[in-house]
């Protein structure tokens, strides 16, 4: 039976001027899941990213730690959506950037015209087709909650609850049946909790 494990990007830089570059903490992040799914015992998986750089650098780290001889082609329908332009599209009177946030991805996945649908949907085209074998997906918190909540039939509350506890690094496993894609498990990050500095969730 397939084992797709969606692998969360390392930390990013949320205080630099640029937000899409893999911290030196994500980068050891990243290492720190390779060695935990090679502990696993990969069966010689295919590994995809999506195509921005803290998902790029973080799948070439997981692969390194991982021992894993494969090219990491990049695929833009696991890009994360652009929560500043979600922000500002969908204006909240709260104050916290985590809860104005919540209400715009709320009122996104609620409005019909808004291109939820096609984020999510895209997302599932993408995970058909690789469940002919083993797989690592390096994503991001969006696509996985996306991807999870779908599979549970949850509501947007469900989605928009996974998506703000999804850790860095963390490791969602699907399996991939006769009746299709099943959630095994989500956000597992035990291979980073002796040290609490590795969990972060930006």
């Amino acid at each position: 039976m397939p084992v797709i494990h969606l692998v969360r990007h390392g930390q990013a830089s949320a205080e630099a001027d640029d937000y899409d570059v893999l911290s030196a903490l994500g980068d050891r992040q990243a290492r720190i899941a390779g060695r935990e799914l090679a502990r696993r015992g990969l069966r010689d998986p295919l590994v995809v990213s999506g195509t921005l750089n803290r998902q790029r650098d973080s799948a070439k780290a997981l692969v390194e730690a991982a021992a894993l001889a494969v090219a990491v082609p990049a695929d833009p329908r696991w890009n994360e959506y652009d929560h500043l332009g979600l922000v500002a599209r969908y204006p909240a009177g709260a104050e916290g950037l985590q809860d104005r946030l919540d209400h715009a991805l709320t009122s996104w996945i609620d409005d019909p015209a808004g291109g939820w649908d096609a984020f999510q949907g895209g997302a599932f085209e993408a995970l058909a087709e690789l469940i002919a074998r083993d797989a690592i997906v390096v994503t991001s918190g969006g696509v996985i909650a996306a991807v999870c909540g779908a599979l549970l039939g949850l509501p947007p509350s469900g989605v928009v609850a996974l998506n703000r506890v999804t850790v860095n690094a963390a490791i969602t496993t699907l399996i991939a049946g006769s009746r299709g894609l099943s959630l095994l498990t989500f956000n597992d990050h035990a291979h980073l909790v002796a040290d609490r500095t590795l969990l972060t969730y930006r």
